[in-house]
């Protein structure tokens, strides 16, 4: 058996959005046109030198809100159970999130994006670009949701099965 190891994480910033329930929050940055921005920590400032060239950011966040974790769930885009690593759900041993977001301009310590999928006042862990070369992947494959049916007939909308309710 592994040795769980424990890490401590800080936060660089916080990601506002129109969202402050995951019941009308997109279940996926690509399918969302949301406004919203980035204020990242003004001690950080200084690593935002470049990055106004690229297109698209690459976001990780906290789930600050997520229900605590089953090692089984039932997935946005499905009707069955499957293992919590073949999903995107957020509630999780770690709580991380990744949205790739267009950046749309960026004013001092403010990151205005587009395709906001996350909740209001989420912690920011990380930024980094989005780079086609590296992230682009032609060949890879979708598991389960290749063979969803939901898909094409869903809303791209979440509801509040991971969503810890007593935070609202």
């Amino acid at each position: 058996m592994s040795k769980v190891q424990e890490f401590m994480i800080q936060s660089i910033g916080t990601i506002r959005t129109p969202f402050k329930s995951s019941k009308v929050t997109p279940i996926q940055s690509s399918k969302s046109d949301a406004l919203g921005y980035v204020e990242v920590s003004e001690e950080f400032q200084g690593g935002l030198k470049s990055l106004d060239q690229f297109s698209h950011i690459i976001l990780l966040y906290w789930f600050h809100k997520a229900k605590a974790p089953k090692m089984r769930v039932k997935p946005f885009l499905d009707t069955s159970s499957h293992g919590l690593f073949a999903v995107r759900a957020p509630s999780r041993p770690n709580p991380i999130g990744i949205s790739v977001v267009k950046l749309v301009r960026i004013e001092g310590t403010r990151l205005h994006i587009e395709g906001a999928d996350m909740l209001d006042e989420t912690p920011l862990l990380d930024i980094k670009p989005f780079i086609p070369e590296f992230d682009n992947r032609p060949l890879a494959t979708s598991g389960w949701l290749a063979k969803s049916q939901l898909v094409n007939n869903h809303s791209f909308k979440a509801d509040n099965r991971f969503e810890n309710s007593h935070d609202y």
